[in-house]
């Protein structure tokens, strides 16, 4: 292969800005949309653009090193408000559409975010984290030094804890703090707190008349043992609610129709545990009827594609259109997410789909058109307009300078017959300069979750492996999500089964079909359920000669009671917890069998980790370092679960770094 682009490196990703967030401005003439890049300080930032279709470039709208976010346009497109930190933490900042200088509106003690404007353009909704005694009104943002004291006393004084809930991957441990919904009068420049209570209320949508709005919640007396998320519809003058939904379940992404007589909403009841396909319901407000329209499609409604690369949110919630006759919403589906639509009938048809990742869209009501947020495995992200019956047109060209120098290896798909004949999908990455006749070093990498998956979307760690010279396969074996319910539950009370073979399969295939693996050095490598089936795999079989592990799971005994989820996911993948079958649980566990393992290992973990904690790393290291076996164990400072999504740039970069270190040395 003659390549004159140079081969991607491990601080790329770092030179990349991260496109999210598109939205159209109210006459569809424009869209607004958020970058997030790493600066010369390996710091995040996130700058707002405005982009008129007419014109070729788009504009940026704000500067400097803030993280700037969730834009929110006035129904007359005059102001808009959006999320910035500039003051310190998150608050909110309005601005003219026509320019000039952003003015403050909150500084709430502890933030203020996701603002929304009311239909009339007379009030923003937002939310804010309170204490059950804050008083909205005499708000004051803490000074920097301020901060530092209160948190310097807080290191002083014990952690009681009297809740099951009381910590979180992305939060850390909880306090008493909840999310509550706020009203700011934009005229009057006063605050009226919405909801109040015990509990988390999600801001969703707001009627077309502004009188009602909704919230998901958990209201209930036994909401610390319950992973339940009703809809409230709320009275904004009165401030009196009452449940929407009369099944208990995990429903979110509500939105009111035009006429606001219909809410339709994302949701499951748990029917398959956490291995639920989301359905896509409607509930009319005037029956009280709730219809189901995803009953007979077998698809995964949502962006469940898993990347390296994806900062930002961006929008995959369903939009009604004009007429109310219709829904728009993203699905994953086959390795690729699309753009769908359905009717009130149920009858759905593909707006778009092709081998890429669809992560966010915005609809246009006076336009009846799209943007769409698009990535592969050979484009970060960019943005693109699409109306009916006509062809797809690019908007942006980001990170068009970097994609000019680097090489980016498209992958080549694959269909792998599984031991029990199902089949498995899979694409393989040849290496940075690959030539005929040469034999090359294999890594096998293996999702996390295990109910996401892999697919066409921008993958960083994939190209770094390939830049170094190996071949990548990755593959979604039964459990993964978007090949329909029965494939994503197929592995739950069966991991180490089925899925292991699916993967051993996938091995197989490639060493058949390809000639240019060398079959004497093959690696593996997976983080959280992706670690825990690298564990499995090094103590099952020899066949790897090196492996790393990833913020990994190893005995499941203890999970149970240090993960942020372990009290219930156990249950839910494994048909068990620990008091109900402790010896079951330690069948499962890779620790078990670490007599067993011959391949050399290198173990990355976070300090911070709550999901899969640290200490499932430590006890595989001690038990693998007390048999005397070859294994390093690597330990990210600060670091959650999210080390290689969104964790802090250096130490990204030293993750990478160390896991292109351990197969170099012995592949």
């Amino acid at each position: 292969m003659n390549n004159h682009k140079r081969a991607i490196a491990a601080d790329d990703f770092t030179k990349l800005e991260v496109v999210s967030a598109p939205q159209f401005i109210p006459d569809g003439e424009a869209y607004t949309f958020v970058t997030t890049a790493i600066n010369d300080k390996k710091e995040y930032e996130s700058n707002l653009f405005l982009h008129h279709l007419a014109e070729e470039k788009p504009v940026k709208w704000t500067f400097g090193h803030d993280k700037n976010s969730n834009i929110s346009f006035s129904p007359d497109g005059e102001k808009l408000v959006f999320q910035s930190n500039r003051s310190g933490l998150p608050q909110l900042w309005m601005l003219n559409a026509s320019g000039g200088e952003a003015k403050q509106i909150t500084t709430f003690k502890n933030g203020a975010f996701n603002p929304h404007w009311s239909p009339d353009g007379r009030f923003i909704i937002f939310s804010a984290s309170l204490d059950s005694d804050d008083e909205i009104t005499s708000q004051k943002e803490l000074s920097k030094e301020e901060k530092l004291e209160l948190e310097a006393e807080k290191q002083k004084q014990p952690l009681v804890v009297t809740t099951l809930k009381y910590k979180s991957d992305a939060q850390g441990f909880h306090d008493e703090k909840k999310t509550q919904v706020i009203l700011y009068d934009v005229a009057g420049e006063d605050f009226t707190q919405l909801t109040k209570g015990n509990a988390h209320h999600y801001f969703q949508d707001i009627s077309p008349d502004g009188k009602q709005l909704l919230f998901t919640a958990n209201l209930n007396e036994d909401a610390d043992y319950e992973l339940i998320n009703d809809i409230f519809i709320l009275d904004t003058s009165t401030k009196e609610f009452k449940k929407v939904n009369k099944t208990d379940g995990a429903y979110y992404s509500a939105a009111f129709s035009p006429s606001g007589n219909k809410i339709v909403s994302i949701g499951h009841e748990y029917e398959y545990a956490g291995a639920t396909l989301n359905e896509l319901y409607i509930f009319d407000l005037k029956t009280e009827e709730r219809h189901c329209l995803s009953a007979e499609w077998d698809l995964q409604i949502g962006d469940l594609l898993a990347g390296d690369m994806r900062l930002g949110a961006s929008n995959t919630e369903p939009v009604w259109s004009e007429d109310e006759a219709k829904i728009f919403f993203i699905a994953t589906e086959h390795g690729a997410t699309g753009l769908y639509q359905v009717d009130l009938e149920s009858n759905l048809e593909v707006l778009y789909k092709e081998n890429n990742h669809v992560f966010g869209f915005t609809y246009n009501k006076t336009k009846d058109a799209f943007i769409l947020g698009i990535s592969s495995p050979t484009l970060p992200g960019d943005f693109y307009y699409l109306e009916r019956e006509t062809k797809l047109k690019k908007l942006t060209n980001t990170n068009a300078a970097f994609l000019g120098e680097v090489h980016l290896e498209e992958p080549e798909e694959l269909e792998v017959t599984a031991a029990d004949g199902w089949k498995i999908q899979g694409w393989l990455l040849k290496p940075y300069g690959f030539k005929e006749g040469k034999k090359y070093p294999f890594v096998f990498e293996i999702h996390g979750g295990p109910h996401v998956s892999y697919g066409q979307t921008f993958f960083h760690e994939m190209q770094l492996l390939a830049a170094k010279g190996y071949v990548v396969l990755y593959t979604n074996p039964r459990g993964s999500d978007g090949y329909g319910q029965e494939f994503v539950d197929a592995c739950r009370s069966d991991y180490g089964g089925s899925d292991y073979t699916d993967l051993m399969s996938a091995v197989d295939h490639a060493l058949e079909n390809y000639s240019f693996i060398d079959e004497d050095r093959l690696g593996v490598t997976g983080g959280s359920y992706g670690g825990f089936m690298t564990n499995w795999i090094v103590s099952h079989t020899n066949r790897f000669k090196a492996a790393v592990t990833q913020r990994s799971i190893s005995n499941w005994l203890s999970f149970y009671g240090v993960s942020d989820i372990g009290y219930f996911f156990t249950k839910w993948e494994l048909g068990h917890n620990l008091l109900e079958d402790p010896k079951k649980l330690w069948e499962f566990s890779p620790l078990k069998y670490a007599e067993n393992v011959e391949t050399p290992l290198l173990i990355l973990h976070g300090e911070r980790d709550f999901r899969c904690p640290i200490e499932q790393g430590e006890q595989l290291f001690i038990a693998l370092k007390h048999l005397r076996k070859e294994v390093e164990f690597v330990r990210f400072p600060g670091a959650n679960h999210e080390l290689s999504r969104s964790g802090n740039p250096n130490m990204r970069i030293a993750r990478l770094d160390q896991i292109c270190r351990w197969f170099e040395t012995y592949l």
